[in-house]
């Protein structure tokens, strides 16, 4: 991770380092927090592991570590502004190296990926049911909440799921984005992604390949001679790189 230059000058208290941020945020993935206030209360909660992360220990010789745990650990302002900002090169780089760490782990890493998108709900309140709002699923009333999510179609069915007979088509919507992702399935090691793409949720499956694709052959260094997709992907261009290379 790049950290500023500490032998130049810089005006107030020395910041806690970027990495650091980083592994408090897969802190609140692996930990399943759905919020940055729960993610502080929890490092608040486990001292030495605020340690481990790498946050500046604020000195208290009172305390029972030596140090001040809630002074130390950012506000939960702070924290959610990082999640927000962060750079998402630094962050797509790390990805890649840690896929030419598990390529050294397993031969053969990617040579049949699979690809699938999953919907995310944008934090806005058109997607809160509980909310009355008229033309809650109108894409010309863009959500104040979120300028860059787009309305699409979550679900779709024209079939009875007891009966399996035709009946009127029913589409559930949403306010959101698609994350796009290829992966590989290993017998031992499971899953492991291998690219992501997000965009927003008005996109087609089909328009997430091909980034994808590119993606994918960058950081792992060759052109795969499989592929595993739904039906949605069922298109010839993204059959031809695989007919290429037989």
């Amino acid at each position: 991770m790049p950290e500023r230059d500490e032998s130049k000058p810089w005006p107030g208290s020395r910041p806690h380092p970027e990495k650091t941020y980083v592994k408090a945020l897969l802190v609140k993935k692996w930990e399943k927090l759905d919020y940055v206030t729960d993610l502080r209360d929890f490092l608040v909660k486990h001292p030495l592991l605020v340690l481990e992360v790498g946050f500046h220990p604020m000195r208290d010789s009172t305390q029972i570590y030596g140090f001040d745990v809630a002074a130390t650990v950012p506000c939960d302002r702070w924290l959610r502004h990082k999640q927000q900002v962060m750079d998402n090169e630094i962050l797509q780089a790390l990805f890649r190296e840690t896929v030419h760490d598990l390529q050294a782990e397993i031969p053969g890493l990617g040579d049949t990926p699979v690809s699938d998108t999953k919907h995310i709900y944008a934090w806005v309140k058109e997607n809160n049911p509980r909310e009355f709002i008229t033309g809650r699923y109108d894409p010309e009333k863009q959500p104040s909440g979120d300028p860059d999510c787009r309305l699409g179609v979550k679900r779709s069915k024209n079939q009875d799921e007891a009966t399996g007979e035709q009946t009127k088509v029913e589409k559930e919507y949403l306010w959101g984005y698609g994350t796009g992702i290829m992966a590989a399935t290993h017998p031992q090691y499971g899953d492991v992604v291998l690219a992501e793409y997000t965009l927003p949720f008005n996109e087609a499956d089909s328009t997430y390949f091909a980034p994808l694709y590119a993606r994918l052959v960058e950081t792992i260094g060759l052109r795969p001679s499989f592929f595993a997709a739904d039906a949605a992907y069922d298109a010839w261009h993204i059959y031809q790189p695989f007919a290429e290379v037989g």
